[in-house]
């Protein structure tokens, strides 16, 4: 099939010779990343639900849940919740199929305390959390375009991506990641809410952290200090690995011991004091919020990921990206892609896929282009295989 791929000069200074950079990431245990989590675990339930009694993925968008904050009093030594965080599944679900009405609500709530519980581990999903879903029935007018034969895009809107990741977007992603998934099992005072702000200005790279830490696994402010210390010392050490460039990390810049001011919490993340999540308002498909790159404000997690492009596109575009930088074997510095739907058009059949490449230094873009172009061809080819991919883990959306 012939599809409408248009390969182009990336028009911009690289990013690595722009003088100012601004990268960030939310951390797993940050609420907007729970929202994120819980509505992408929801849609992944659902899937499954509907493939095992119907072999086929059936029409569902879980994209809207609330994470609305509690209230807690933390202490050194162990402090208490007070008043539940309360986490709203809203949505739309195939709920009913030829009479028979699916536990979908059931099947979403247990989805939902699975992915909470496994992510913050001093969370008491039982106790500590109120799950309310009012997912309800999709439109029928989706639900028509989700039924064609071909799988058509149920929204005109697009996708970005870009590659490869420079390294202050390297630096913030992999320092939140060893922070909440290395450093948390050796260091248990240290909570899931973590957010890696990075700042690059010329050659010197600033990360500012905020890292919730847990209670009962500190008892009093010089510990506390302890723990910040190894922080910054174990992200420290970290950074030379990913850049060479200075990097100075600050952790917890808003305490202030003399007012007996920590970012101390009883179960490791700001939502059980009145942080509030919701979906979309964190990291975009490629886990970083990059302000100096191209971005989506689409949320991918929740969405269906059979024929909601929203979902589709935006991991589909950062596939391409990495796909050309990987096979030019360093003939691009820098690539961009942006790919289009229209309502009711096959999934695969963009109304455009743009690709944008930075060449590198004598390489010419005509030589570029034919491999481009390939790579992006295939991967609309092999479109149908993303739903099956996330409900394996192995792709993330946030």
């Amino acid at each position: 099939m012939a599809r409408n791929i248009q390969v182009e000069p990336l028009p911009t200074r690289h990013i690595e010779d722009q003088d100012v950079e601004l990268v960030e990431r939310k951390g797993l245990g940050h609420p907007d990343s729970i929202a994120d989590g819980v509505s992408e675990s929801v849609s992944r339930a659902l899937c499954r639900l509907y493939l095992d009694e119907f072999g086929k993925i059936l029409h569902h968008n879980t994209d809207e849940t609330q994470v609305v904050g509690g209230a807690s009093e933390p202490k050194f030594g162990g402090g208490k919740v007070t008043k539940p965080i309360y986490i709203l599944l809203v949505g739309r679900a195939t709920t009913e199929v030829n009479g028979e009405k699916l536990p979908y609500r059931d099947v979403a709530i247990e989805a939902a305390k699975r992915y909470v519980g496994s992510i913050c581990s001093h969370v008491d999903v039982e106790r500590q959390i109120e799950f309310d879903c009012r997912i309800g029935q999709g439109s029928v007018d989706l639900r028509g375009v989700f039924e064609q034969e071909s799988v058509l895009a149920n929204d005109t809107s697009f996708g970005v991506g870009f590659a490869p990741l420079s390294d202050t977007e390297r630096l913030v992603l992999e320092s939140e990641r060893f922070l909440t998934l290395k450093l948390k099992k050796k260091l248990p005072a240290l909570g899931e809410d973590v957010k890696v702000m990075g700042y690059r200005q010329g050659k010197k790279v600033r990360l500012t952290v905020a890292a919730a830490l847990v209670d009962k696994e500190v008892k009093d402010p010089t510990e506390y200090a302890s723990v910040c210390e190894e922080v910054q010392s174990k992200l420290a050490d970290l950074a030379t690995k990913l850049t060479h460039r200075e990097v100075e990390i600050s952790v917890n810049t808003a305490d202030d011991p003399e007012l007996g001011r920590f970012y101390l919490t009883v179960t490791g993340t700001s939502m059980e004091a009145g942080d509030d999540g919701s979906v979309g308002r964190g990291n975009r498909t490629n886990g970083l919020i990059t302000p100096c790159r191209p971005m989506s404000l689409e949320a991918s997690a929740g969405k269906n990921p059979v024929n909601h492009v929203g979902k589709i596109y935006n991991l589909l575009s950062n596939q391409i990206a990495q796909g050309i930088v990987h096979e030019t074997g360093g003939d691009v510095k820098e690539v961009h892609v942006r790919i289009l739907s229209q309502i009711g058009r096959p999934v695969d059949d963009p109304q455009i896929a743009s690709i944008q490449l930075l060449p590198a230094p004598g390489v010419k873009l005509a030589s570029l282009k034919p491999k481009a172009e390939a790579l992006a061809l295939a991967a609309f080819e092999e479109i149908g295989t993303l739903p099956r991919r996330l409900l394996t883990d192995k792709l993330t959306v946030f």
